[in-house]
């Protein structure tokens, strides 16, 4: 008899329940499973020059919520830590319940759109074409919903796919998928795919791909596959040669590999607060760090493009209620915010933003551990970080010289 596989077996979707186990899981990764390092590099670090401001008692007024500030917003969404640059200034910087600067946290599905930009970079080398399907570079992945999409498709999360022939429930194969990568987490008499790969060669296609948004891992999965085939190199490796070793990062980055190597590019990837927002100020900054170019401008500004023909112009978040307004746009695993401020973020489960807005010359990096839960919602994150950048772009602030240190908590 074939044992069915409840919610309430795998040991991550419990923790979905609990702040505390959420924050202990996401900064104790490498504890649990295995890591592959995202080498800093040898390089300088770069310091992000300081302005501090104490933002703590900031008045924000979100929907359909009495006002409150800024560190009772961050208090009641179980956030981790937080880091706010204005200017190319670091204004802002808080940590909470115990987790520090230098320590590394699961960034969850932000690290999508690190494999965006990644795709983006090594597209523009010529080793790749948006319209070769991803068979081309995986022959393993032949007939199969992956395998026969093209890589434009799965950079916009465009196809329509069923594993092993199941009825497709997002949440479930989202914990499924977290039984394949880590063996502890899988639920007794576990029958599964052992490896990424194996688990992507289950999914088969159910509907037409290139004209609907849903979003799914498998289609990371496959362009990180595709990136490794094409650069011949892992995935840690390349994103280290991109990007980490050349922004000035303070510290290592992780990713959680499988039992064969290869490392869970949706969403297994861990690093500090201040390198993520050393991530997004260098976006922000057209590639730049300093006086040094990082990524092409054109790369940088490529990751807000038009979202291409065929595809909604218009999604909501995949936890956004059912009957919602689509507000964003979805572009190379980027969500693109449409607001007035040229707005547009990396985001994850529970409470996981890198928020860059270029027309308040803002980047805000923030690590949580909110619960899932119909009861609590998803706090108002975004609503909550332009009001910030508002306040900042409205209060002229004397600049502090640049060797001014941050008083964020240690």
């Amino acid at each position: 008899m074939t044992r069915t596989i409840a919610m309430d077996d795998l040991r991550w979707a419990r923790g979905f329940t609990d702040p505390a186990d959420v924050r202990q899981q996401a900064t104790t990764i490498r504890e649990m499973l295995p890591t592959r390092r995202v080498w800093r590099g040898d390089g300088p670090t770069w310091t992000l020059p300081t302005d501090y401001t104490d933002l703590s008692g900031i008045p924000l007024n979100l929907p359909n919520q009495p006002e409150q500030s800024l560190s009772d917003f961050l208090a009641g969404a179980h956030s981790d830590g937080i880091a706010v640059v204005h200017r190319g200034r670091l204004v802002y910087e808080s940590y909470l319940h115990g987790c520090k600067a230098h320590e590394p946290h699961l960034n969850a599905s932000m690290a999508k759109s690190y494999v965006g930009l990644m795709a983006a970079l090594v597209e523009a080398q010529g080793l790749f074409s948006r319209d070769d399907v991803a068979s081309k570079f995986i022959p393993e992945l032949t007939g199969t919903a992956f395998g026969d999409s093209k890589i434009q498709d799965l950079l916009h999360m465009g196809t329509d796919v069923t594993y092993s022939d199941r009825k497709f429930y997002r949440t479930v194969e989202a914990s499924r998928f977290w039984a394949v990568v880590a063996p502890n987490l899988r639920p007794a008499n576990y029958r599964g795919p052992e490896t990424i790969l194996e688990h992507l060669a289950t999914a088969r296609t159910a509907g037409p791909t290139g004209t609907e948004f849903r979003y799914e891992n498998g289609n990371v999965e496959t362009v990180g596959e595709v990136l490794r085939r094409v650069t011949g190199t892992s995935l840690a490796e390349l994103l280290s040669e991109l990007v980490w070793s050349r922004i000035g990062a303070e510290e290592d980055a992780f990713y959680i590999v499988d039992s064969s190597g290869t490392e869970m590019a949706a969403g297994g990837f861990s690093a500090t607060l201040r390198d993520v927002a050393k991530v997004g100020e260098m976006i922000h900054c057209d590639g730049a760090v300093s006086d040094r170019q990082v990524i092409p401008p054109s790369i940088a500004r490529s990751l807000t493009a038009d979202v291409p023909a065929g595809y909604p112009s218009e999604v909501r978040s995949p936890r956004a209620p059912v009957d919602s307004p689509p507000t964003m746009s979805y572009h190379d695993y980027w969500w693109i915010l449409n607001d007035p401020f040229g707005s547009f973020m990396a985001s994850g489960i529970h409470g996981q933003r890198l928020l860059i807005s270029r027309n308040l010359e803002l980047v805000v990096a923030h690590f949580g551990a909110h619960i899932l839960s119909p009861a609590t919602g998803t706090p108002d994150f975004v609503p909550a970080f332009i009001q910030v950048g508002t306040h900042l772009t409205s209060s002229p602030r004397e600049l502090a010289p640049s060797n001014q240190t941050s008083q964020a908590e240690e």
